[in-house]
């Protein structure tokens, strides 16, 4: 039955509901299970946050008279033709919550924190002996604990003083000078994009964080006058730089939205410069004020009536604060979450809603799932980070939900990352920034160059296309899986894949054959549809720095293979293929490692091990020239052996090079703890020619 009131004859209720909640239990028909733990671990004058949902929009709902425009933006109303039908554009999720149910519940309660219209509801903060007014109210239809968290920073590391600069940076790519920037954007191939001219001029990105302390920074000059509507949820103001001094307060968002949108050239350029941006400050940096879901609802709520069309959001949580129910994996299913239920409403809207798949990939590391609100939402794109290298950053949470959906979406550079410094208006991170906070700005920058390059596509549209055009992980054997999920995204495949046409599908790159001291042949699976094939041959993986004359060399015949020469003896190549047909360019294949040799080795080497950094393994190839006593070992800093890994007799390396592998553990089996360690090579030959060579490799947990 919808009530259209709410007021009860609130002294004749009391103290019939206070005896039946203590002494026949909590709650009614209203009340949750998590509510009810609550309510038995609090004291009398402890104030819990709360949901209180109403039972309808009392006498403020929809009626012939009221014009869409009274509701939400002209931009929303847009955006939402795309997905809603004509009639629908507007719904009761648009209508105001009542006022008169607001007014009824206020004065039972300690605070009024958040409204909703799309929960239909308010969060606020009560003590026991008010939520059971709250309880007695006809117009609650449910009360449930509104959920509190902490954010975890262990792997979002950013320098307090500005770093030293790195003697060289990376060389601009066409007429952008990306610096350092350029690699965090190579692997996703956005640099690609920037050169059609497409920098997501007329995108609007919402950018939710722990506000944006430095908006004066060089890197946001360009960024600054396309910010159309700013709002602090936690101090309720309009600026969403925090009231407290201490230059922490806002800083994650600034390192977030530069990720996103810097542009300096020479220092940062982000995936979307040219866009135009809604930022709210969501969460309190405060140790003693626990983050809630409840400013979040509200700003994707605010966001999305103005005409947001993507946000980005990176939250990276783990517990709820001390005195809560935590949710559990098993809660990780899209609808138990009230901040993954707005995140699942915005999409249906028409929003494309990015959010990081969460840093727990360790810390909770053999639980089924690692993943956080609203990260477990479906319709969303959830994000995991990698390396530079394309290798999973062990940090990155995986999936699945709980109800069985591959999580994450897909994956973008996480480490590594080239940032402004939340401290220094021309400073910046050189590098020492890691997290999946930051390959969710990245995958919501490639959205929205998809988005510009196709305006009139649907938010689903755009998700599948970067679905379907994401390329494997290094080490991803199949797609999807729950660690990579569809792969690393990439830019300009994505917006091929909508240009219409029928492109062929991405071919698969096989091993290579044949290697030599200056090349090998490249090999690949035949694709149904194509004409040719474009290979690219690199000395990286993330393909920055190109083989000369095999930067999309295309071979126009359908053919499975294509000797590759020119190169560099005894060096470490990556490949990757493309097909070519009428109908246009596939993505990426999977890359494929191969080194180059000459027979019989001509002298002692000891190679880099990859991946580095690593967990939980890394290999390390070495080479001798004739036959020698080999001994390989790792020792941590302080130069005590860890663990050998080759002590013998081998005779001189033909054709490959020897290899061994490192399991992250000692000599025991024990698990070595994160840091740096070395591994030194010690050769001697039967010629009496000898070897000691030394390199260091990086172990994260």
């Amino acid at each position: 039955m919808l009530r259209s009131g709410c007021t009860v004859n609130i002294l004749a209720a009391v103290s019939c509901v206070l005896a039946l909640w203590y002494t026949q239990g909590f709650g009614g028909n209203t009340t949750t299970g998590r509510l009810e733990n609550a309510l038995r671990s609090a004291k009398p004058g402890d104030h819990i946050a709360l949901w209180v949902f109403f039972t309808d929009k009392g006498r403020t709902g929809l009626t012939g008279t009221n014009s869409p425009l009274d509701l939400i933006s002209a931009r929303a109303l847009q955006r939402r033709a795309r997905v809603l039908p004509a009639d629908r554009l507007v719904d009761d999720t648009d209508i105001p919550v009542s006022a008169q149910y607001i007014a009824e519940v206020t004065p039972l309660v300690s605070r009024v924190r958040q409204v909703s219209k799309w929960l239909n509801g308010v969060s606020v903060e009560a003590t026991p002996a008010q939520v059971s007014l709250l309880d007695a109210l006809p117009c609650v239809r449910e009360i449930e604990v509104l959920q509190r968290y902490r954010r975890v920073r262990a792997t979002e590391i950013a320098p307090t003083a500005p770093a030293p600069r790195p003697q060289q940076k990376p060389v601009h790519t066409g007429a952008l000078d990306y610096g350092p920037s350029l690699t965090q954007v190579s692997l996703e191939n956005i640099p690609a994009v920037h050169a059609t001219g497409n920098s997501a001029q007329g995108i609007v990105i919402g950018v939710f964080d722990n506000g944006f302390r430095l908006l004066n920074h060089e890197a946001f000059n360009v960024l600054r006058p396309r910010i159309i509507a700013q709002h602090d949820f936690v101090d309720h103001k309009e600026s969403v730089v925090p009231n407290d001094p201490d230059p922490g307060f806002g800083g994650h968002g600034v390192v977030t939205l530069s990720t996103l949108a810097g542009y300096k050239p020479g220092e940062i350029i982000g995936p979307a410069y040219g866009a135009s941006f809604i930022l709210a400050r969501t969460e309190n940096d405060s140790n003693q004020t626990p983050i809630a879901e409840d400013n979040w609802a509200a700003a994707i709520e605010w966001a999305e009536s103005l005409g947001v069309q993507i946000t980005s959001t990176s939250l990276g949580y783990l517990d709820f604060d001390p005195g809560y129910t935590s949710l559990t994996w098993q809660d990780m299913n899209g609808r138990t979450a009230v901040i993954s239920r707005a995140a699942v409403m915005a999409a249906r809207k028409g929003v494309i809603v990015v959010n990081s798949a969460g840093n727990d990939g360790v810390s909770r590391g053999g639980s089924p799932n690692t993943l956080i609100a609203p990260a477990d939402a479906d319709s969303i794109l959830s994000v995991g980070a990698v390396t530079p290298s394309g290798v999973r950053a062990d940090f990155s949470s995986y999936g699945p939900t709980s109800d069985g959906r591959v999580k994450p979406d897909v994956m973008a550079v996480g480490t590594e990352i080239q940032a402004a410094d939340p401290t220094d208006t021309t400073g910046y991170t050189d590098g020492q920034t890691q997290g999946t906070s930051f390959s969710c700005p990245l995958t919501a920058g490639v959205a929205a160059l998809v988005l510009r390059a196709h305006p009139g596509a649907t938010a689903m549209q755009i998700i599948g296309a970067m679905k379907a055009t994401a390329y494997p992980g290094y080490d991803q054997p199949a797609r999807p899986d729950n660690f990579y999920g569809w792969g690393i995204v990439d830019a300009m495949a994505a917006i091929q894949y909508l240009g219409g046409g029928s492109q062929p599908p991405p071919p698969r790159a096989i091993a290579a054959t044949g290697s030599s001291a200056t090349g090998f042949t490249a090999n690949w699976e035949m694709v149904s549809g194509a004409t040719g094939y474009a290979l690219d041959v690199a000395t990286d993986f993330g393909f920055t720095s190109i083989a000369a004359g095999y930067d999309n060399h295309i071979i126009e015949l359908n053919v499975t293979s294509l000797p590759v020469t020119g190169l560099k003896p005894y060096g470490v190549y990556y490949y990757r293929v493309r097909a070519i047909s009428t109908g246009g360019t596939s993505s990426n294949s999977n890359v494929i490692r191969v080194s180059t040799t000459s027979g019989v080795a001509q002298a002692f080497t000891l190679s880099s091990n990859y991946p580095n950094p690593f967990n939980p393994g890394t290999r390390i190839d070495f080479q001798i020239p004739h036959k020698s006593h080999v001994t390989l070992r790792v020792y941590d800093v302080l130069g005590r052996p860890v663990k050998t890994l080759v002590d013998g007799v081998l005779p001189a390396s033909v054709v490959t090079p020897y290899f061994a592998i490192w399991d992250g553990t000692d000599e025991t089996g024990t698990r070595a703890a994160s840091g740096v360690y070395f591994y030194r090579m010690d050769a001697k030959g039967e010629s009496g020619a000898s070897s000691t060579q030394i390199r260091k490799m990086v172990l994260v947990r």
